[in-house]
């Protein structure tokens, strides 16, 4: 029989659950997000409510024992969302517990596969920081939205923290239906939801300023002066900037 830990699906949480695992020593375990959670017969289901004190203390252990290059790999890893992720990280925890280089032992499929792991997330978040384009709201917030593969926005947000420290914004996740609002002082993560007609020519009107409309043209106007048809190489192109991300590029729109 396997214990099935059912945890909300934050990083935190996971965090609880691995605690868990330690405290209750269960021959076999299983950590999954109540997302993806489905019933079996054979296994025992316990839940997992978030509870900081207990994440905060795996966290710190992590961090001393294993190290803050771990740690790094390891939160990254948990942002990818691929349905591995928790039986990978506990594995990579486990060993690295016991003294395993998780870092660097690439002979080790685990190691390997959280390897790969934070490189796609890698890959994808740097995307999110080149390809993101604010537009100023009538409320004096610059707004941005991008639809990720893996959850990149808590690794965006410190990028986009320290390059516009001097503004306020907020990016939101389309796909995970949350923001992040920078204040001039902090972030802060919130749950919204933001009208699909948002960037259309009908409604963009009512939420943005008429100069930021007016920039939107220019910078359109200037992409398309400075393109030349003779020299286009479109494979290289969508190498560079897959159509995927096209749809909230101003550049890209009609």
């Amino acid at each position: 029989m396997i214990d099935q830990y059912i945890y909300d699906g934050t990083f935190e949480g996971f965090l609880s659950a691995v605690f868990e695992v330690y405290e209750r020593k269960p021959l076999v375990v299983k950590i999954v997000s109540e997302r993806i959670a489905t019933e079996n017969f054979f296994d025992e289901e316990h839940t997992i409510y978030t509870d900081q004190v207990k994440a905060d203390r795996v966290w710190k252990g992590i961090q001393t024992k294993i190290g803050k290059k771990a740690g790094d790999w390891i939160y990254r890893a948990f942002l990818s969302e691929k349905p591995d992720r928790e039986r990978v990280l506990l594995r990579i925890i486990k060993k690295g517990f016991l003294g395993h280089r998780v870092t660097e032992d690439y002979a080790d499929v685990d190691v390997l596969r959280l390897s790969n792991l934070v490189k796609m997330v890698g890959r994808e978040k740097h995307r999110m920081d080149a390809f993101v384009r604010f537009k100023l709201t009538k409320d004096n917030v610059y707004f941005a939205e991008i639809e990720p593969d893996f959850d990149t926005l808590p690794l965006n947000a410190i990028h986009f923290k320290n390059r516009y420290a001097d503004q306020k914004w907020l990016i939101y996740d389309r796909c995970r239906h949350y923001g992040v609002y920078y204040d001039l002082h902090k972030i802060s993560y919130v749950k919204l939801e933001v009208s699909k007609d948002i960037n259309t020519s009908e409604a963009a009107p009512f939420y943005f300023t008429h100069d930021e409309m007016h920039y939107q043209d220019l910078w359109k106007n200037y992409f398309k002066s400075t393109n030349i048809p003779s020299r286009k190489n479109m494979r290289l192109h969508l190498q560079h900037v897959p159509r995927r991300y096209w749809k909230y590029l101003s550049e890209k729109q009609p």
